[in-house]
C-alpha cells in the first residue's frame, strides 16, 4: 500500500505503525496526490491510504484519477476533515473508506483490511452525515427502488448494505462470485452510482442492512 498525507510526521509514524502488521506492507509514501499517483503507477498497490487537503493535488482529485486510471486500487480516506463538501466529493470520487485521524491504530488496521477485502469503512462519527446527505440528490422512494431491481438484484443489494464482500454474498445466496459481480454491475447502471459503496449506502439509507435472515 501507499500512505499519502502532506505532513511528513504523520507520513513516517503511520508506516512505522502499519509495519508491525505482518500482513500490510507499505511500499512507498507521497507527500501530495500528484506524487500518490505516481507512485501507483511505479507500484501497483493493492491500496492508497489519503489524506484530503494536501498542495499540488488533493485526495480528492487524486482520487478520481487514481480510480479512473486504476480501477483496481483501492483509495481509503484518512483525514481530520470531516465537513460535509470534503467528505462526500471523496465518495463520488470513488474512495472505498472513510476514517478520521482520531481514529485508534487498530481501527485503521481494520478498515483497511477491510477495505482490501471489498467491505465499505465508515468511521462512526461520520457514518450518519454520509447516510443522511451523500445521496440526497438520489432522491428514490423505496417503492421506486424496488421496482428498478429485479427479485435477485435487491437480494444482493441487502446484502452490500450489512457490508458483504461479493464472494461472502455468493455463498449467502448460493450464487457464483461472476454472477454476484453481474448483479452488482447492473445495480449500479440501474441506480446510476459509481461503485458499490455508494450502492451499499443507498441501501443502508433505505433500511436494507436490517432485512430480517433467512
Amino acid at each position: 500500500m501507499i500512505i499519502c498525507d502532506d505532513q511528513a510526521l504523520v507520513r513516517e509514524g503511520l508506516e512505522m505503525l502499519l509495519s508491525l502488521d505482518q500482513d500490510i506492507e507499505v511500499v512507498a509514501t507521497a507527500e501530495n496526490g500528484f506524487d500518490a499517483l505516481k507512485l501507483v503507477e511505479q507500484h501497483a498497490p493493492h491500496l492508497v491510504l489519503m489524506d484530503l487537503k494536501m498542495p499540488v493535488m488533493n485526495g480528492i482529485e487524486a482520487t478520481r484519477e487514481i480510480r479512473r486510471k486504476h480501477p483496481q486500487v483501492k483509495v481509503l480516506v484518512l483525514t481530520t476533515y470531516d465537513h460535509d463538501d470534503w467528505l462526500f466529493d471523496a465518495i463520488r470520487a470513488g474512495a472505498s473508506g472513510y476514517l478520521l485521524k482520531d481514529a485508534k491504530r487498530e481501527e485503521i488496521i481494520r478498515a483497511i483490511k477491510g477495505t482490501l477485502d471489498g467491505k465499505t469503512y465508515l468511521d462512526p462519527k461520520i457514518a450518519g452525515k454520509v447516510m443522511d446527505n451523500v445521496i440526497s440528490d438520489r432522491k428514490i422512494a423505496s417503492s421506486r427502488l424496488r421496482e428498478a431491481l429485479t427479485d435477485r438484484e435487491w437480494d444482493v443489494l441487502s446484502e452490500l448494505a450489512k457490508g458483504f464482500t461479493n464472494c461472502e454474498i455468493a455463498e449467502r445466496l448460493h450464487l457464483s462470485e461472476g454472477t454476484v459481480r453481474n448483479h452488482v454491475s447492473a445495480i449500479l447502471t440501474k441506480l446510476n452510482l459509481t461503485d458499490r459503496t455508494q450502492a451499499a449506502i443507498l441501501a443502508v439509507k433505505h433500511g436494507l442492512d436490517a432485512k430480517q435472515e433467512e
